[in-house]
């Protein structure tokens, strides 16, 4: 057996664990954005659409405070959505308008939420931002061009899968069960061409799942790889094992409308659906290739370390993701049950 079949089952350890082990209790996306959209209307007054998305039915504890002097022009609306709430308000900001002012997200910075800001002028210019929580506020800009707005859903795409755990640990669960580089190859490039198909369907409006079942079925493509990992330990056979790529390629659906998820919470506007899709994807991808390629470079550094461990500590990997397919199946089909 070469040195590639026994690395990816045998030698993936402690680095890797508290990866793994940090979102034990996440549901999934939990650190989906939120939005702000502001449109201005006329000189100096604007639109402000503020959602904030629900989390295991709570509403995320941020608050969004506008600068100073700016005065509500009618009554604000709130709608509470099944995972977000939604305020709209319409507003003045006075002769100079919100350009160079801050608008603050209070409580931000307790969260591990990003704040995407999309800023529509009068003139039709519009700019795209990214509020983190190591800096929960904004200095409305200037228009900015397209490449910067390209940029920002670039990185959004790269952030949804480092933080969907549940992403990560499928893909892990693959890597564990591929047998040689080409299949490796073959099996990535299938759930690629799978999510980003639903991914587009999903995010252009024609195809659509409810988020608790599709969070609950995509725990389930997690658990059912546990017990492939097992055999393939063993040295047994199944379809799964023998073709990875079709597993990928059937479960990679799914997980693709999980990834739309991230892109349609943004509320966006449609004619600019298509160039956010392709930019999200993009960092979709460079975020699942740079997973891979850590996971990759973690098993030569411990081949040319000669790196030993415990049986028990190199099957490890393989457990967490069966352990935690199982935990996130049984708790999202809970949430369904209990109606949350």
């Amino acid at each position: 057996m070469s040195a590639w079949k026994l690395g990816l089952s045998r030698r993936l350890i402690v680095p890797l664990l508290a990866l793994l082990l940090a979102p034990l209790t996440a549901l999934a996306h939990e650190a989906r954005p939120a939005y702000l959209a502001i449109a201005e209307t006329a000189p100096g007054q604007y639109s402000v659409l503020w959602r904030t998305p629900m989390l295991a039915g709570m509403r995320l504890p941020v608050a969004l405070q506008l600068p100073q002097g700016v005065r509500d022009l009618r009554p604000p609306q709130y709608d509470e959505l099944a995972e977000s709430r939604v305020e709209r308000r319409w507003i003045d900001a006075g002769k100079g308008g919100l350009q160079g002012k801050r608008i603050d997200f209070r409580g931000l910075e307790l969260t591990i939420t990003d704040v995407f800001v999309r800023i529509e002028r009068l003139d039709g210019a519009h700019s795209t931002e990214i509020v983190r929580p190591s800096r929960p506020y904004i200095e409305v800009p200037a228009p900015r061009g397209g490449l910067a707005t390209a940029q920002a859903f670039l990185l959004q795409g790269v952030e949804h899968i480092l933080f969907g755990a549940d992403h990560l640990l499928f893909v892990l669960g693959l890597l564990l069960i591929v047998k040689d580089r080409w299949m490796l190859v073959k099996t990535i490039t299938a759930f690629t061409l799978a999510h980003s198909l639903t991914l587009a369907a999903a995010t252009l409006g024609y195809a659509n799942i409810p988020g608790p079942p599709l969070n609950a079925a995509i725990a389930l493509t997690i658990l059912f790889l546990g017990p492939e990992i097992v055999r393939s330990w063993r040295g047994e056979t199944s379809f799964t094992i023998r073709h990875p790529w079709v597993v990928a390629l059937a479960f990679g659906l799914l997980h693709g409308f999980g990834f739309a998820s991230g892109l349609t919470a943004l509320g966006l506007p449609h004619d600019e659906i298509p160039f956010a899709l392709l930019s999200f994807n993009v960092g979709v991808e460079i975020g699942q290739l740079g997973f891979v390629a850590l996971i990759l470079l973690l098993l030569r550094a411990f081949k040319v370390l000669e790196m030993h461990w415990p049986l028990w500590l190199e099957r490890t990997p393989g457990y967490i993701v069966g352990s935690l397919g199982a935990f996130w199946t049984i708790q999202r089909v809970m949430l369904i049950v209990s109606g949350e």
